[in-house]
């Protein structure tokens, strides 16, 4: 057999939830960038009371505060996309990557 054939007998199993959350994780990953960034726009768009450089903390510390959460977002996105990608694989057919050759296989070597 060589190598990367599938193994005799090996069958895939029947898509899960996998599938489903892999076509959804684009909407995810644009809604979940877009909530942050209409946070901090909203924050420009309000009244805000106080100094100009005080106003201006405020926005600064929106804007970091959206940036963080949608870097950690996009990683969470990523991570869930990687999973799903490892049990996709995981489900498919069984195949042949590199036979090891067993030659102590019915009566194993004694230290």
């Amino acid at each position: 057999m060589g190598m990367l054939h599938r193994l005799p007998g090996s069958r895939r199993e029947a898509s899960g939830f996998e599938w489903t959350l892999l076509r959804k994780l684009p909407r995810i990953a644009l809604i979940g960038t877009l909530l942050p960034a209409l946070a901090a726009l909203a924050m420009r768009l309000v009244p805000l009371e106080g100094s100009l450089a005080q106003v201006g903390k405020q926005l600064q510390t929106a804007d970091i505060l959206a940036i963080s959460v949608v870097v950690l977002h996009w990683t969470l996105v990523f991570t869930l996309a990687i999973a799903c990608i490892i049990v996709v694989l995981m489900k498919g057919h069984g195949y042949v990557a590199d036979a090891y050759e067993l030659n102590d296989a019915e009566q194993p070597a004694r230290d």
